[in-house]
């Protein structure tokens, strides 16, 4: 199974592998939330919809039908409140980065940002509740992380012995 998560030799499927020759060796792992539209697009897509909404609710006010124009607002005000309940979360990630004797996970979901600092040495890779589709809950010494969400559940097992896999490599020597 190990052998199964890296593509080829030194490579990994959902992590990069980087070194700057000057011992700054690490392995990171960006997992982010799939998102259809980018906060640009989405502004975008709201100013033409609440114009268009507003184009037609203005020529129903000027036929007289002068309820229109408050349940238009009502709309685009509804139509605002989810696109920035969408946007709150679409920058959410986990970000994981093994370094010569630490891995870091921070965690970010909306505002809230969770760092784990973990000792390379101490780390365990299990899933959270003992199914192969659960999260995976990086453990150590004392302190704990649930990772994956972000990952299709099928694939969670992938990623969990991808992060065993890196954990057990020695990195390259540091250069002098």
């Amino acid at each position: 199974m190990a052998a199964s998560a890296a593509r080829e030799p030194g490579g990994w499927r959902f992590g990069e592998e980087r070194g700057d020759g000057a011992g700054g060796w690490q392995i990171e792992w960006t997992l982010r939330r799939n998102c259809s539209l980018a906060p640009a697009q989405m502004l975008g897509s709201f100013a033409v919809l609440s114009a268009l909404s507003l184009a037609v609710a203005t020529f129903f006010w000027q036929q007289g039908a002068r309820l229109v124009m408050p349940f238009a607002w009502l709309e685009i005000l509804a139509l605002g409140a989810a696109l920035l309940a969408y946007a709150r979360h679409a920058a959410d990630r986990e970000h994981i980065a093994l370094r010569r004797d630490t891995l870091t996970v921070e965690r970010a979901v909306g505002r809230r940002v969770d760092r784990v600092e973990f000792q390379r040495a101490w780390v365990r890779v299990e899933p959270e509740s003992g199914g192969d589709r659960s999260l995976i809950e990086l453990s150590g010494q004392g302190r704990r992380i649930a990772v994956g969400r972000f990952v299709r559940p099928e694939l969670r097992a992938l990623l969990a012995a991808e992060l065993r896999v890196a954990l057990r490599r020695e990195p390259p020597p540091a250069a002098a």
